[in-house]
């Protein structure tokens, strides 16, 4: 059973919405991680929790039956993670083996070439959740996301220092040394 929620207004870091993520050489999923502030949006944290819970409910049945065990992989604290702009934020991280919808406010797609989508920006954002139990991971809930909205601009979390243009000097080549 789908818990499918929509998360509005909010950060979106690592996003891999054109191209599959890539890890250690290997072709990962389509996906992203979406910030969400503990102190001005606990009413989306909240929803995310909720949708979490009822999903684990109807997959087992009942609280009771849900493992003790099981981690809530996708949805984690950002005071825990060493990224700039984490601190007291809500990360839920996201994939999709197929590309999720990415679009703009007025829900016109959006590709890469666009330049429109970057970490930092803010989005709605769809995910739903579905459960693992694989040897490698355990037991884990996750999120599949399947669509962006672009709502508006950020503060970019780009690795970039900036522009250093001003920082060299103009060089001449002389053709003898080639």
């Amino acid at each position: 059973m789908s818990t499918k929620i929509m998360l509005k207004n909010v950060r979106l870091s690592f996003p891999s919405l054109f191209k599959k993520a890539v890890f250690d050489g290997k072709e990962g999923k389509f996906e992203a991680t979406v910030l969400i502030d503990k102190e001005s949006q606990p009413e989306v944290v909240e929803k995310v929790e909720a949708a979490m819970q009822e999903f684990l409910i109807n997959k087992f049945g009942s609280e009771a039956k849900i493992p003790k065990s099981l981690k809530r992989t996708c949805f984690q604290d950002g005071d825990t993670k060493d990224y700039d702009g984490y601190e007291n934020q809500m990360a839920l991280k996201a994939g999709n083996n197929s590309r999720p919808t990415v679009i703009d406010r007025n829900k016109s797609p959006i590709t890469e070439d666009d330049n429109v989508i970057y970490a930092g920006c803010y989005v709605n954002a769809i995910v739903d959740f579905w459960y693992s139990d694989h040897a490698k991971g355990g037991k884990q809930l996750l999120a599949n996301l399947l669509g962006v909205q672009f709502v508006k601009d950020g503060e970019s979390f780009s690795a970039s220092g900036g522009d250093c243009t001003d920082e060299f000097d103009e060089v001449e080549v002389d053709d003898e040394e080639f």
